[in-house]
Order: structure tokens, then C-alpha cells, then sequence
């Protein structure tokens, strides 16, 4: 029988390897499903807590933060945007697309949780931000994503339109980051293994089988 096997997924819906990691660990959890019986839980992590309704233009936003070229920038664009294409998921990022704030959708996340529909809503999320290019901030669009994956649209705006798990958020950010978490995405496997960055699902594969493995 698979073994049951806990995974901690922190990440940030404005960041491209966390999109790219999160398809990298899905496939390699299908491969390994005679395997793994994994649950996992989805933590907040803000890349940009601070950020400005109506967020910055992300080229400037990247050379700004790095400090460097903007034709650096947009090479390591479209790197992503192959990494992306390989585990299935589309970027329509350009000079265009702007960086948001996020809190509101960690919130809808938090809440999703009760209904084990956080992986569902969190993939979606990613499709809002990288693919449609739209705001996460907003509730229509935030709403939308909520219905489409079975949770209650109605109840969804409630959340967004008070403070709902936003302690909630608040508290999970700091705990990861108390624990050494300084950047994402960061899957913590069994309250013991961390595997770091947008790993390919053969190198997410090669490591949760090792600690499949390890812990039988």
C-alpha cells in the first residue's frame, strides 16, 4: 500500500517557480502513486507584502529588486516561461504584466482549506496571475476561481470583503519564516525533509522516492 506522506507547500502566487513547482511535484506524485498517498497543506509566503494596489510593472520591479538589465530580466522570462511550458502550464508574462499584491488571495486559500480544495484553488490562482494576467487582488476574478473549483462563490466574497483569515495568514507567514523559510517555494516533507526551488518532477520524484524509501 502507498505510504501516507505529509507535504508542506509554501509559497507565493506571484512566483513563477512556485507555479513551476507545484506542476513538477504533481507529476512526479502521479508517477509515484503506488507509492505516495500524499496530503498537502498550502502556506502563505509574500514575495511583496508591501506592494501597492495596482502593483508595479514587473520588469522594472525585477531590475529594481536584483539590479540588473532589463534585457537580463526578460531572458530569465522566457527561461521561465519554457520551464513553465514543460510541466504544463502557460505564462503569458511580457514587458506588459505588472506584479500584485497577494494577501487576499493567501486568504481565499485559507479558507478553501476546510473543504480540501486549497491544491485546486491554488493552481487556479496561478492561471489568474501568470496566465490571464489579472490582478489576485481582485475579488470578482478571486471569486470566479472559488466557484470554478466548487467552493461557495457567495460565501467566497464574504471572506474577501471582511478580514477573515487574515490573522490567520499572518501567523502561518511568520511560522515558516521562524523555521528558516526565506524563500519559495519550499515543500517540507514530513516535518523533516525540505526540497527547495521549482525542482523538475524527476528531481521531485528522485527525492520524495529516497525518503519514501528512508521512512518505510
Amino acid at each position: 500500500m502507498p505510504q501516507k506522506m505529509k507535504i508542506d507547500f509554501v509559497s507565493d502566487i506571484a512566483c513563477p517557480w512556485c507555479a513551476i513547482g507545484l506542476g513538477g511535484l504533481e507529476r512526479a506524485l502521479e508517477r509515484l502513486h503506488d507509492v505516495i498517498e500524499p496530503e498537502i497543506v498550502f502556506h502563505p509566503f509574500e514575495l511583496n507584502p508591501g506592494m501597492q494596489p495596482g502593483g508595479e510593472n514587473t520588469v522594472e520591479h525585477v531590475v529594481a529588486k536584483y539590479r540588473i538589465p532589463a534585457d537580463e530580466a526578460r531572458q530569465n522570462r522566457e527561461r521561465i516561461k519554457a520551464r513553465a511550458a514543460a510541466v504544463g502550464f502557460t505564462m503569458n508574462t511580457s514587458d506588459a504584466s505588472r506584479i500584485y499584491n497577494t494577501f487576499d488571495a493567501h486568504r481565499l486559500i485559507a479558507w478553501a482549506a476546510k473543504d480540501g480544495k486549497q491544491r485546486e484553488l491554488t493552481r487556479q490562482l496561478f492561471g489568474v496571475y501568470f496566465t490571464d494576467q489579472t490582478d489576485p487582488g481582485d475579488h470578482d476574478a478571486l471569486v470566479m476561481e472559488a466557484e470554478r473549483v466548487g467552493l461557495d462563490p457567495v460565501e467566497a466574497r464574504a471572506v474577501l470583503e471582511s478580514d477573515r483569515h487574515a490573522d490567520e495568514v499572518r501567523r502561518d507567514e511568520a511560522l515558516w519564516q521562524s523555521r528558516g523559510i526565506t524563500g519559495v517555494p519550499a515543500v517540507i516533507v514530513n516535518d523533516q525533509y525540505l526540497i527547495s526551488g521549482g525542482q523538475p518532477p524527476e528531481e521531485f520524484e528522485r527525492q520524495l522516492r529516497g525518503i519514501a524509501n528512508a521512512t518505510a
